[in-house]
């Protein structure tokens, strides 16, 4: 009987990776997905630093442009890959009936679905890489934090948005709501939370909005860990984010449609 076991455990797995190397194929063949996910970030921090280059800003607090950039440009590919490709992946699969036929192979929705979210952390964990080394050799950023904290943080804040971009494709009737409602919140989010600029440059009306919008947590958790400050700083933004990933395991678990 264990062998038995152990074979089923060994099929599962070789079935689990090729449901993962299916998702990264289809993942990058989409320009889309590729190119908001690995260039779009890109675009804005060379925009950065051509119009300012890496000098202290008063905006920033004295800190140089672009060390205090890239915090805020990991938030939005976060923000992207959680609003928009988790979103569109699962509601073009439900709404094309791919969801209704893998439900009925050996495979299992907890196998596809946990190699959706592993294929797009590891797309946003590379689009946080490129940033980083990007950074890097062109502007000579500096990283104050501590590595293991920030990645802790990278880690939490994207599944607390893939909870949001799982709850947005059981919501959606169809693939075209779900990507029309996710860009309906993608560039509201980008604006206000301060992923560009800092929240005090805001009118104190978008100051008061900001409050409400999850990416301002993403930002404020991001740019505090690389900074180097301590957790418990951020006691506030860690609470809302893991509230955020919890509700959105619940109302996905009870909400998804598999057609």
């Amino acid at each position: 009987m264990k062998s038995v076991s152990y074979l089923q455990n060994g099929s599962n797995f070789l079935c689990f990776l090729k449901m993962a190397w299916m998702e990264a194929k289809l993942f990058l063949r989409e320009p889309a997905n590729a190119f908001f996910t690995l260039i779009f970030p890109l675009l804005y921090l060379f925009l950065f630093g051509i119009i300012s280059g890496n000098d202290p800003s008063p905006q920033f607090g004295g800190q140089r442009t672009i060390d205090a950039s890239i915090p805020g440009l990991i938030a939005v590919i976060i923000c992207i890959t959680g609003l928009m490709s988790t979103t569109m992946t699962m509601s073009t699969y439900r709404e094309k009936g791919v969801l209704r036929r893998l439900r009925t192979t050996p495979v299992g929705p907890l196998v596809i679905l946990t190699a959706q979210v592993l294929v797009i952390f590891i797309m946003t964990a590379l689009g946080m890489l490129l940033l980083i080394a990007a950074g890097k050799l062109v502007y000579h950023v500096s990283f104050e934090g501590n590595l293991f904290s920030l990645l802790a943080g990278f880690v939490l804040c994207s599944l607390s948005f893939f909870g949001i971009g799982f709850i947005l494709a059981s919501a959606m009737p169809s693939a075209r709501s779900a990507w029309l409602v996710g860009m309906i919140l993608l560039y509201p989010m980008m604006l206000l939370s301060g992923a560009f600029f800092t929240v005090e440059l805001l009118p104190s009306a978008a100051q008061k909005v900001s409050a409400f919008i999850p990416l301002t947590y993403v930002v404020n958790l991001l740019r505090g860990l690389w900074n180097g400050d301590p957790w418990g700083i951020h006691l506030l933004d860690v609470g809302v984010l893991v509230a955020m990933l919890l509700l959105g395991m619940i109302i996905s678990a009870k909400t998804f449609r598999w057609e």
